[in-house]
């Protein structure tokens, strides 16, 4: 049995237990075809009620080559849910009047308007409405670290579709997209800019772009191995290959990620570059609250009380902005707020109102205004599901079922 380390409040002991479970959990049968083994190695899990923490766990090994454990410092590297801290990042500076949403994206970054990208606003930016999901071309992992590259490349790149008229998953190039915005109109880098605004305010331990101080205490990924079994590898071909739609979204941009995939994400020239979309470097207690600042008052690092937005932009961040299938997910019903993941049959969170974003492994954080709820969960075995991960709804089913 796993030591399970920190603390539940009174009435939330079924989080300790559904956590302490998925360090023994029986594979499902995708898994067990694929010969995963789907038991936790590191991870943690926070949860913040009415702006105080009332879960904060952790457990397992940080580096089992090195036997380091998984501690209350330890930093995690969360994949997608990157892209809901950039995405608060970008609301912060709706709700303080220096960002439009309905205003065209070239009143901000005029260069952006080429090849047929004139007219996109600033909504379908953060609702993945605006057509370039991948950039066209080959580019390596320094030009992708460098940034200037990738925005180059996006202000000529021709959109797949019209842009407004559908929606589909900008699985990297989103960083870039949203991020290079937030570099226009506050004149900080996406990473300067949330150090400055969210992580030192409210003293969370939250970096996009790490400094190298910090890498030893960065737990590695255990990273989703390609099958290479004769009857699987066709499978997974077929569902992230380099020339799917999702294979092209994923290993953007110009395939940067193809030959290493999810273990680039484990080097540290990619910890220390700014990916916004994939390589927020954080643990579950910032994460979640950080979600929680968004829907109520938190103790701010100076011990004043805090929080990021009003009632009226938080309706306004978790409304729907899309509808029909995403056209870059295997056609799936996904549908997205103002940069986030709203729930839904394929990618559960929360309550109704609930809003965040998974990252690809099994990592999420979200927010509930109705409960006034920060949750986040982060690990370092990647498991590889369609629907979400059994491990984080176990324990949002029991987190849930405490507050019921």
């Amino acid at each position: 049995m796993v030591e399970v380390h920190g603390f539940v409040s009174p009435g939330f002991e079924g989080v300790r237990d559904a956590f302490a479970a998925n360090f023994e959990t029986e594979p499902d049968a995708f898994n067990q075809m694929l010969g995963v083994d789907v038991n936790e190695v590191g991870s943690a899990v926070s949860v913040f009620r009415h702006g105080e923490p009332v879960v904060d766990l952790w457990a397992g090994v940080a580096d089992r080559s090195t036997g380091r454990p998984y501690t209350s410092d330890t930093l995690q590297l969360v994949f997608s849910a990157s892209k809901g801290i950039t995405a608060i990042a970008a609301n912060l500076l709706v709700e303080r009047g220096l960002l439009d949403l309905d205003a065209k994206v070239t009143d901000y970054w005029p260069e952006f308007g080429q090849a047929g990208k004139g007219d996109v606003i600033v909504r379908w930016l953060l609702s993945h409405r605006v057509g370039v999901p991948w950039i066209d071309g080959e580019m390596t992992i320094a030009e992708v670290m460098s940034w200037t590259p990738v925005i180059d490349a996006l202000e000529v790149q021709s959109p797949a579709w019209e842009p407004g008229t559908q929606h589909g998953y900008h699985a990297t190039t989103f960083g870039w997209l949203v991020g290079e915005l937030i570099r226009r109109v506050s004149g900080k880098s996406v990473g300067a800019f949330i150090q400055d605004e969210l992580s030192i305010p409210l003293g969370l331990d939250l970096w996009i772009g790490l400094p190298d101080e910090l890498h030893d205490r960065v737990a590695p990924l255990e990273v989703i191995e390609v099958p290479t079994d004769p009857v699987l590898a066709p499978m997974f071909e077929q569902f992230l290959g380099p020339t799917t739609p999702l294979g092209r979204a994923l290993y953007a941009p110009g395939n940067a990620w193809q030959e290493l995939q999810f273990a680039s994400f484990n080097l540290p020239e990619v910890w220390r570059g700014e990916v916004p979309a994939a390589n927020a470097i954080t643990n579950a207690r910032s994460l979640a609250k950080l979600y929680a600042a968004c829907v109520s008052e938190v103790e701010a690092a100076d011990g004043s009380r805090t929080r990021l937005f009003s009632p009226e932009h938080i309706n306004e961040m978790n409304r729907q902005q899309t509808d029909g299938v995403d056209h870059v997910v295997m056609d799936l019903d996904i549908q997205y707020g103002l940069g986030f993941h709203l729930p839904g049959s394929f990618l559960p969170l929360g309550g109704l109102k609930s809003f965040g974003h998974h990252g690809a492994g099994g990592s999420v954080g979200f927010a509930d205004p109705d409960e006034e709820l920060g949750f986040s969960y982060v690990m370092n075995r990647m498991f590889l599901g369609v629907t979400g991960d059994p491990r984080s709804g176990s324990l949002i089913d029991a987190t849930y079922a405490a507050l019921a």
